[in-house]
Parts: structure tokens; C-alpha cells; sequence
């Protein structure tokens, strides 16, 4: 996320603007917040979980979007994209439009330094009002780490898996699928990172 503009619109202003815009943009509480373009390692793992999901829901009433599709948290917003969102059964569009779900069972976000406390903080608040969400993940681009919350029977959201290696899988059970970490990460660079102090040249 981006610094919001310096000026409060309606719902129906931000979907106005929306319409015409060069870029995209998310909408909460008032504010809209200009979507920054995403990274090398950002885009190859959307586009491995959404070839994933696609596979995996042939001959299935399951579907899933990547990037461009909009899911309104409540009637008067928020308003985000996600990076992949994922229901079975009969989409549930909000009043009048075609581009915008309010019926996701899965949502999964691809973290960054710049999207990170967004995404684990007031995002995911937002999404647990949601009644149709079932299990939110995280996937950190910059290490291998996939994190999945599940909604318990009691409506508490639980940390419910960690997985840190390429032979693990992660479990969606809400939609029946499973997404081996090696295939998430399939053709992801990661940098080299060091704590080691230079060695000191001999005098």
C-alpha cells in the first residue's frame, strides 16, 4: 500500500473513479490507497497458487481469481484485491457488478516488506468479518514460509499450519485441495541475505 490521498469519497465515489483509472486501488474507511505494482517473486507465486487451484478444481464448482477481482468486505466497503481468492459453489456478487465477490472461502495474500503489517493486521480484521471465509493464507516471498488461519466451529480464528519446507504440503480443507510448498515456490529466486561482517583485509 501506498500513502492515501488527503481527501475522504463515498463508496460510490471510489467506485466511480475506479472505473476510469490508470492503476488499481483499495477503499477503506473513506480512503483510497493506490495498489503499488508487484515484484518478480510476488507474481510467480500468484500465478503458481492460481495454476494450482485451476488444476485442481477441474470437473469441480470451485473457481478461483488472481489479482483483479474485488472483494467487498461489507456493503459500504471496504473494497481490496486480493491476490488469490478461492469458493465453491454459486459466486456472490455485491449489488449491480460483476467484478466485485462478496463470498470468498479461501483468501490468500503474498507478503512484502511494504504489504506485511497490512496484511496481518487491519486486512486480515477485515476479511475475518466476512461469514463466508473459511482460511486465510500467507505466503512470504522473501523466505519459504506459508502460513494457513482457519475459522474453528466456534468462529475463532487459529494459526493452524507453519511450513517451511519444500516437501511439506499445505492443506486447504475448506475447498479440498492440497499445495505443495515446492510447486508454490516453483522457479522463486531468493536473495542471499548475510549477517556476516566483511573480513577485514591484512594490513
Amino acid at each position: 500500500m501506498t500513502q492515501a490521498l488527503k481527501k475522504y469519497y463515498t463508496p460510490e465515489e471510489y467506485l466511480a473513479l475506479e472505473e476510469i483509472a490508470d492503476y488499481k486501488s483499495e477503499y477503506f474507511d473513506g480512503e483510497i490507497f493506490a495498489m503499488t505494482g508487484a515484484s518478480r517473486n510476488h507474481n510467480v507465486i500468484t500465478l503458481n497458487v492460481g495454476s494450482l487451484l485451476r488444476q485442481a478444481f477441474k470437473g469441480r464448482k470451485c473457481i478461483a481469481f488472481t489479482n483483479d477481482m474485488k472483494v467487498q468486505a461489507r456493503k459500504d466497503g471496504p473494497y481490496v484485491y486480493p491476490d488469490v481468492i478461492a469458493l465453491c459453489g454459486e459466486l456472490s456478487y455485491a449489488k449491480n457488478r460483476t467484478d466485485m465477490i462478496t463470498n470468498p472461502t479461501i483468501v490468500i495474500e503474498v507478503l512484502s516488506e511494504s504489504t506485511e503489517a497490512y496484511d496481518r493486521g487491519l486486512k486480515f480484521r477485515l476479511y475475518r468479518t466476512i461469514p463466508s471465509l473459511q482460511e486465510y493464507v500467507l505466503i512470504d516471498q522473501r523466505e519459504m514460509v506459508v502460513e494457513c488461519y482457519h475459522k474453528d466451529e466456534q468462529g475463532r480464528w487459529v494459526l493452524e499450519q507453519t511450513l517451511s519446507n519444500q516437501d511439506e504440503t499445505l492443506k486447504l480443507a475448506a475447498i479440498g485441495v492440497e499445495l505443495p510448498l515446492s510447486e508454490i515456490y516453483d522457479k522463486v529466486e531468493f536473495e542471499n541475505i548475510t549477517n556476516e561482517s566483511p573480513t577485514k583485509a591484512d594490513e
